[in-house]
């Protein structure tokens, strides 16, 4: 076993004493450092060498002084001689060692004075021989002891992910495969783990490789398996004769190495690969470097089919301290400063807290909450035994919190093997934090407990069977992200099982099903809380009505929540999403949360809402469903474009057009400007063939404008759809003709989020407006200002679908559900129209710019911002004799006001507060 720290410091504390007047670096050197590895229970005959040959940079040769590869360069002086001269020849031998021979620290010294340079982190400390007790924490890797804060950005989990990834696809290429594969790559992940961190001897796994095996690698399989199959086997029941280096291999238990594989087989580059593995620091590796790694070795195609996404750690943090690590630790605040007794049950309560992941993937969230619960136990433990740390009535008995509190549900074999090994390695990380924090050696191998990781599809097991509900107090995780379209049908079947007899659940993301089955699950248990990480898809649009209508019938309620945030996967090919996280139960929260983004990019801000609806906002809690007309009596109708149906026969950009004017000037009649949102945002230019009320005749005279309608008809007879096929007896036309004869006002249907206004406008007849926009025929300057100001933005901003995370507007849900203005006087709409009429002024005075660029919040013109200041103003005066202070007051009074216009006429009802 590794030295406790206590010894370290007795021994680093009497080698000072005893080399305290040394100078002469020929005489005495190599007992010198002897002695210093000797000060870590190591021996340095099997770790280092001394006079490494090496040829420079310069092709001189030289001779390192001390060298331990790819661990720590020595480079020694008599006393009183440069460190910085020493430093320089240190560094130049690098030009002669292999990639995986650069050690990560290079240490100077004269005897007198260490200076120790860590290569990775870019640091550099300097102390005297006398000072060497005080520094030796800095010397942790030489004993097998993480002595480095574990980053999730730090680059060896990049490394490692990629190493592993690699050696996956060389056995897999050679016929390894399958569940064998998959075993014996957490296997190997778990002895390069062991080596660097105190479970093994230092570098004794890569010993038994580099000094065993053959350089072709040949033998490797043989001497893995063998390795194997010992740390499986308790020390009483090895055999008697057994190779004394495999026989050095502690007993690990846990199942891990139990199962017999079948034998693999290396080659030479395999070998290789498995050396520099060892090569790497796997004691500053984050466990949650496993979902990395499980991407790693998914192909692409895999990978989206199984929504698989590695949450970050900072991510991770946002769902777990509001749903419980905040509470936790405002209840350590309190009982820190009242009894022993009351912390000695604080500390009980943590190791009695049980934790399910239902769809774990490789155990990302499982891990981290894991970590924090550690952490949070090591305070406990400080304030219990205060100064001295000491443990002496036995840390196995003050050590409570195991890997054996959580529970998880993962679809796929691999990442499910992964997940129970990364809380494996989470719990010893966290006993050598807690070894170094006390001086103690604490370890527990072989391992005894293990989490509960079931195998299997969760939305088909029965969550009651991995854990009893009574047993349980938090269900968290972060589901796969499916789209509706996207959902396969075995995908399709669980959803049907699992919203039996709820209309509309073919519109819900496949998300969705967790929440469901969370909250049947919660009903035998009502003081169990749960979070998911989610699509915000889930909060907008008519997602909402379908899915929260269901669960808030069933008693949920909605305790905190993060509005849409974008985060990034850390596997290879990172990919973007916007989530939100919700936090509920089948109880009220006292104190509710809700954090709030200004971009999906940004930090959040919190706020104390009195309500968080399924919006995500505070408000009343309403469901915004599908309406065919519009809900206020003042608002003139909406509706779609024009469909072509034509495979784009009957569509023209502009080189077509210019072609075809060319060809017969008499065609140009036939033609008119086209667009869509696209192209009105971007000033386009697209044009179409308008035959409604032509003469065909003579329009067919152009052979250009007759094959064009050949082609459309071609198209709409071949079509599996009997709708389109009878389309083909006018194969002129488009398929569905809503063009008004008079002016028209244009919604595009998707826009950029990053504009504060989505860019609507008024169009003449004669150009065709697209399926890809929204028209309201009928509408007046007013209903352009009211359309194009703040607060209609913060209704589409709260209730309309996503694209991504583009604004996806629509008639139903965001246009025929929003409540205008009531009982507006001829003053307030005179304001609106002379403001409206001035964000078009301010639009016109630069008639060169589309848009997009008008509207783009860098580049957006002065006199527009005013001018819609001042609109947003006017339209705000409308709705309320008081001032708005932002969005969020805004769509809290929307909402009440649609509740009042939807609300049924009921004589008894009490009236609702009004505003203004």
């Amino acid at each position: 076993m590794p030295l406790s720290w206590n010894e370290i410091k007795d021994r680093a504390f009497q080698f000072s004493r005893e080399w305290a007047d040394e100078c002469s670096e020929d005489a005495e050197a190599k007992s010198f450092w002897d002695g210093f590895f000797n000060i870590f229970g190591i021996t340095r005959r099997r770790m280092a060498s001394f006079e490494v040959y090496v040829k420079q940079i310069d092709g001189r040769s030289g001779y390192i002084d001390l060298l331990w590869k790819g661990k720590l360069l020595v480079e020694h002086k008599s006393r009183g001689k440069s460190l910085d001269r020493a430093h320089a020849q240190a560094t130049d031998y690098f030009h002669g060692l292999k990639e995986r021979e650069l050690p990560r620290y290079v240490l100077v010294c004269d005897f007198a004075r260490f200076r120790l340079y860590d290569l990775d982190a870019n640091a550099q400390y300097e102390f005297q021989l006398s000072e060497l007790v005080n520094h030796v924490h800095l010397f942790g890797f030489m004993a097998g002891y993480q002595t480095v804060a574990i980053k999730e950005q730090d680059p060896i989990n990049l490394k490692a992910a990629e190493r592993m990834g690699l050696l996956h696809d060389k056995l897999k290429s050679s016929g390894y495969d399958g569940h064998a594969l998959e075993v014996y790559l957490v296997r190997l992940v778990f002895c390069l783990f062991a080596e660097h961190t105190g479970i093994f001897e230092v570098n004794q796994f890569q010993d038994l490789i580099e000094q065993r095996t053959a350089e072709d690698g040949q033998d490797l399989a043989q001497w893995l398996a063998n390795c194997f199959e010992v740390l499986s086997t308790p020390h009483e029941k090895r055999l008697t004769h057994l190779d004394s280096q495999l026989a050095a291999f502690r007993y690990i238990n846990g199942q891990l190495f139990a199962e017999q594989l079948p034998t693999a087989a290396f080659d030479r580059k395999m070998r290789d690969l498995l050396l520099e593995s060892c090569a790497l620091d796997w004691g500053r590796i984050s466990p949650a470097i496993f979902g990395a790694l499980f991407q790693s070795v998914m192909d692409a195609k895999n990978r989206r089919h199984l929504g698989a996404h590695y949450t970050s750690e900072t991510n991770i943090l946002k769902l777990i301290k509001p749903l419980f690590l905040d509470e936790l630790r405002a209840e350590f605040e309190r009982v820190k400063r009242q009894s022993k007794s009351n912390l000695f049950a604080f500390q009980e309560k943590l190791a009695s807290l049980k934790f399910l992941d239902p769809a774990c993937g490789c155990g990302n969230f499982l891990v981290i909450v894991y970590r924090e619960l550690r952490l949070l136990e090591l305070e406990v433990l400080r304030v219990l035994f205060g100064a001295s740390k000491d443990l002496s009535i036995g840390v196995e008995l003050n050590i409570r919190c195991n890997v054996n509190q959580f529970y998880g549900i993962e679809i796929e074999e691999f990442p499910a093997q992964i997940a129970q090994t990364a809380l494996w390695l989470t719990d010893h990380q966290m006993n050598q934090l807690a070894s170094q924090e006390f001086g103690i050696n604490y370890l527990r191998i072989p391992l005894t407990h293990s989490a509960t990781i079931r195998h299997g599809n969760a939305l088909q097991v029965d969550w009651c069977d991995v854990v009893t509900p009574a047993e349980l107090n938090y269900i968290l995780g972060n589901p796969p992200f499916v789209g509706k379209k996207e959902q396969s049908d075995s995908q399709k079947t669980d959803m049907a099982q699992v919203f039996q007899n709820v209309q509309g659940m073919g519109n819900l993301d496949f998300v969705a099903a967790w929440y469901r089955k969370a909250v049947d699950y919660m009903v035998a248990h009502l003081a169990i809380k749960t979070a998911f990480v989610s699509t915000n898809s889930i909060t907008q649009g008519e997602q909402v009505g379908v899915l929260w209508s269901d669960l808030l019938k069933r008693g949920v309620k909605i305790h905190f929540a993060h509005r849409t945030f974008q985060w990034s996967s850390e596997a290879k090919g990172k990919a973007a999403v916007h989530c939100v996280i919700v936090g509920f139960a089948l109880h009220d929260a006292v104190k509710k949360q809700l954090f709030v983004y200004e971009t999906p990019q940004s930090e959040p801000s919190e706020i104390k809402p009195n309500n968080i609806n399924p919006y995500l906002v505070d408000a009343n809690t309403v469901f915004i469903e599908r309406r065919s007309q519009p809900l206020s009596k003042n608002a003139p109708e909406i509706a779609y474009g024009s469909m072509p149906i034509d495979k784009g026969h009957l569509i023209l950009n502009e080189e077509e057009k210019e072609e075809m004017i060319a060809a017969d000037s008499t065609t140009e009649r036939f033609i008119r400007r086209y667009s869509g949102g696209d192209e009105f945002i971007n000033n386009i230019s697209r044009y179409c063939l308008w035959l409604v009320d032509c003469d065909l005749v003579e329009a067919c005279r152009s052979k250009l404008i007759k094959k064009r309608i050949e082609l459309n008809k071609q198209y709409r007879l071949s079509s599996n759809r009997e709708q389109t096929k009878l389309l083909a007896k006018t194969p002129a036309l488009f398929g569905e003709i809503r063009q008004p004869a008079t002016q028209y006002l244009l919604v595009p249907k998707v826009s950029s989020e990053n504009r504060d206004y989505i860019p609507i406008g008024f169009c003449h007849s004669n150009i065709i407006a697209s399926g890809s926009a929204l028209i309201i025929p009928d509408a007046s300057i007013y209903h352009f200002g009211v359309l194009t100001s703040a607060m209609h933005m913060a209704w589409v901003r709260t209730v309309c679908g996503r694209l991504e995370s583009r604004y996806q507007y629509s008639n139903t849900i965001v246009y025929n559900n929003f409540p205008w203005p009531e009982l507006i006087t001829d003053k307030q709409r005179n304001k609106i129209e002379q403001a409206a009429q001035a964000v078009l002024d301010a639009r016109d005075q630069s008639p060169n710019a589309s848009l997009a660029t008008l509207y783009d919040p860098l580049t957006m013109p002065a006199e527009l911002v005013k001018a819609h200041r001042q609109l947003d103003r006017a339209v705000d005066a409308a709705y309320s004799k008081q001032k708005f202070s932002g969005d969020t007051d805004r769509v809290a009074f929307l909402f009440e006001r649609y509740q009042q216009l939807t609300a049924p006429l009921d004589p008894q009802q009490p009236k609702r507060r009004k505003r203004g």
